[in-house]
């Protein structure tokens, strides 16, 4: 008890000292033992992160994809695509969030592989909480530098869930936001409104709901002058520009 409470003061102490002690971390679990992915989700909660998970290296890809986890905990064994190939798709698609790699391979030439396939750290199970809790600490403070996107007079802060305009905050709502992280992870290129709804609703409506373009329509709303840069380029579907036109 003593020790759990230590750490959750020293990972308190570290989110005031980077200014983001409001901070929501999000961490994604993927793991195909559920009660090992239960387990980790309680603990990771407990120290105060926002712990989801899935079981599958397919469906990691798409929400670790997304843009909207600060960190993903991947074991390498599962039963589709497995944790060294979610690892190099991620780094090839130009993610660079945080990964730690959980795995019985415990040999000196598989952690190698594990690094080189695009992992930041690796842990070899079994292990022991505190040091899962102390990898995942390090990742974090190691990519602190990385929670910020920055197009000109935008600034999009990803663990602190703010933005701002000519610095000035703007008020979204959390799915604006999700939105707009999401553009943003992938600036100047083309999303469509299937993608869209897949990684920022997560779920599968109707391709000719206009539930996006809604949403696209107040975030432009709030970005008033600045409106150019959310894009809708016509029968594909919508980009954050950087430069105007």
């Amino acid at each position: 008890m003593v020790a759990a409470r230590l750490r959750f003061c020293n990972l308190l102490a570290l989110r005031a000292d980077s200014a983001y002690a409001s901070a929501v971390v999000k961490v994604l679990v993927v793991e195909d033992d559920r009660k090992l992915a239960r387990f980790l989700q309680r603990v990771l909660s407990e120290e105060s992160y926002m712990a989801d998970s899935c079981a599958s290296g397919s469906d990691a890809l798409i929400q670790a994809g997304s843009g909207l986890y600060d960190l993903v905990v991947l074991d390498w064994m599962l039963p589709d695509v497995d944790g060294l190939e979610v690892c190099r798709q991620l780094r090839r698609t130009g993610s660079a969030v945080p990964i730690l790699m959980l795995t019985a391979r415990g040999e000196l030439r598989e952690r190698v592989l594990g690094l080189n396939s695009g992992a930041d750290d690796y842990l070899v199970k079994p292990f022991e909480i505190d040091e899962l809790l102390a990898r995942v600490n390090a990742l974090f403070r190691r990519s602190i530098g990385q929670h910020r996107l920055k197009f000109g007079a935008l600034e999009i802060d990803r663990v602190g869930h703010q933005v701002l305009l000519q610095e000035k905050a703007i008020a979204l709502t959390s799915r604006e936001f999700d939105l707009l992280l999401h553009l943003a992870r992938h600036a100047d290129r083309v999303v469509t409104r299937t993608e869209l709804l897949s990684q920022v609703w997560a779920t599968h409506f109707d391709p000719e709901s206009n539930v996006v373009d809604v949403l696209i329509s107040r975030l432009r709303d709030k970005l008033g002058a600045h409106a150019w840069m959310v894009d809708t380029v016509r029968g594909r579907g919508y980009r954050l520009r950087t430069e105007p036109v």
